[in-house]
């Protein structure tokens, strides 16, 4: 860890770290608090795909349902009208948007061939988002605004990407040479909550693919259904509750080449100084 101890953490003129954990238990919060404390420039990597790998992806998409209507494919031929995602922070729409479900096209599904490209993209963006530019903008942090100490802000998924039981996993040596790592742990609540809230608005998730052709098999096989039948909701309300159960063992092994921190832990912290006893507390 690039802080091996509390006294080292608290000595250090520039601090990195790095949240990592599902959706939802205080990534987004935590960092909020610190950049309005100041002295915290906040990296979004669901923020740098919507903006960057995504978004030709997400455009070209845009421009092909546009071009179905006659008069929207005379403006754009004519390039009389232009159309760009408008991805926010803070609303990651676009990018859940263009990932889509896979199922039934009736009920707003992706044939799950296209499902799985869409996934593929991600996998490629959110990797980039991760192992090329958290360095590029921890630099571009402190040269070029003059923030010391720098957030990367992690979607849930990058433990798919990883393999968090090989000590050698390039992209995870890479981050925990960068950043410390903090794995925001929420408990079985937590959880019960999580699947709730997905269950009533169930959202466009990103999966490792071994994980995603196991759970379509499987759902495909116990309901006796082909791919046409499926309804996209309820095959991700299915599948949600499976994801947080592969992703957690995951986490925890991630969390060896860094520390643990419980949900409760950081929606307790109100200032950076909460922050700074809380990091050092925990090493």
């Amino acid at each position: 860890m690039i802080y091996p101890d509390a006294k080292s953490w608290r000595a250090a003129q520039r601090k990195s770290v790095l949240f990592f954990g599902m959706s939802g238990l205080g990534k987004t919060h935590v960092s909020k608090v610190l950049v309005q404390q100041g002295g915290w420039f906040h990296y979004s990597v669901d923020y740098r795909i919507g903006t960057s790998g995504m978004y030709s992806h997400i455009k070209d998409n845009l421009i092909a349902h546009a071009m179905r209507e006659p008069f929207l494919a005379e403006m754009l031929r004519a390039d009389a009208i232009y159309l760009e995602p408008n991805v926010h922070n803070h609303d990651l729409s676009a990018v859940a948007s263009y990932l889509g479900k896979p199922g039934d096209p009736a009920k707003g599904g992706l044939p799950m061939a296209e499902y799985i490209r869409r996934q593929s993209q991600f996998r490629i963006a959110e990797i980039a988002a991760l192992q090329d530019d958290t360095e590029t903008f921890r630099i571009r942090a402190q040269s070029l605004y003059g923030y010391n100490n720098f957030i990367c802000d992690t979607g849930g998924s990058i433990c798919e990407w990883i393999d968090p039981e090989d000590e050698n996993d390039p992209l995870l040596t890479k981050l925990a040479s960068q950043c410390l790592l903090v794995w925001i742990k929420g408990d079985a609540a937590h959880t019960n909550d999580m699947i709730e809230r997905f269950d009533r608005a169930p959202k466009p998730m990103a999966y490792q693919p071994e994980f995603l052709a196991r759970v379509w098999g499987e759902y495909l096989n116990q309901n006796n259904m082909s791919e046409e039948d499926v309804d996209p909701d309820t095959f991700i309300r299915w599948t949600y509750a499976q994801a947080l159960a592969h992703r957690q063992p995951r986490y925890a092994a991630m969390a060896r080449h860094g520390i643990t921190v419980t949900a409760d832990d950081i929606h307790a912290v109100k200032t950076a100084r909460d922050f700074d006893a809380l990091i050092a507390a925990k090493l």
